[in-house]
């Protein structure tokens, strides 16, 4: 069993409550209140600037000239490429760049993204990317439920995005990178801790999505 499955074997109550909750079976029956998904578009547009800033935490905290480029690429797709195609999207639902930038981040992105940072800055690399699957792997694991709900569904387009072979490619590729994270800085002596880290980046996960159902916190 690789890494990831154990982490999520060891909070197998938590991961369910986070990739089944009512945010996500809203949008996946279509009933979620257009409001909520636009206050979690705005959410998500600050969150996407602090995960480019760990993937360039990521490239400062590699040990190999691999894991230095893949942080520094991972970080430029963030900022560029992603950033540009969120921004398109979120226009599509009547939301301005530049009124999401001047947004105030919502406690629970707040909580999210200083956690992964905080990881990264005491931990190692594996401990930031530990921190970080949940969000990268959580929702290629949505994308996957979802496949097939996209008909008439106002939310189609995002469960597709997260459904598609480029979104289910990157979260595998995240998947063995935890492998050889752990193959190399692992052991059973870091199991405990690194379970942690995972529990309490999914926990956060499910307050992002209780943020975007309550419309506030």
């Amino acid at each position: 069993m690789g890494l990831f499955d154990r982490l999520k074997d060891a909070v197998s109550a938590d991961w369910r409550a986070y990739i089944d909750h009512p945010f996500v079976r809203a949008i996946g029956d279509g009933s979620l209140p257009e409001a909520c998904f636009r206050r979690y578009l705005e959410q998500d547009y600050l969150f996407l600037v602090h995960f480019a800033r760990a993937y360039a935490l990521a490239a400062f905290k590699g040990e190999t000239l691999a894991d230095i480029r893949h942080g520094a690429e991972t970080a430029l797709a963030i900022a560029d490429t992603e950033m540009r195609l969120h921004v398109s999207f979120c226009e599509s639902w009547g939301l301005e760049e530049q009124a999401m930038a001047t947004l105030p981040e919502a406690p629970a992105t707040m909580a999210y993204t200083r956690y992964v940072l905080e990881r990264g800055l005491a931990g190692d690399l594996l401990d930031l990317h530990v921190a970080l699957a949940p969000c990268i792997v959580g929702y290629a694991e949505i994308g996957r439920a979802l496949d097939g709900a996209t008909e008439g569904n106002p939310y189609g387009a995002w469960i597709e995005m997260y459904a598609g072979r480029e979104y289910q490619e990157t979260a595998a590729g995240a998947v063995a990178q935890l492998d050889e994270l752990f193959a190399r800085r692992g052991g059973s002596a870091r199991l405990p801790a690194l379970e942690r880290i995972f529990r309490d980046a999914t926990r956060l996960e499910i307050d992002f999505w209780r943020m975007g159902l309550s419309l506030n916190g």
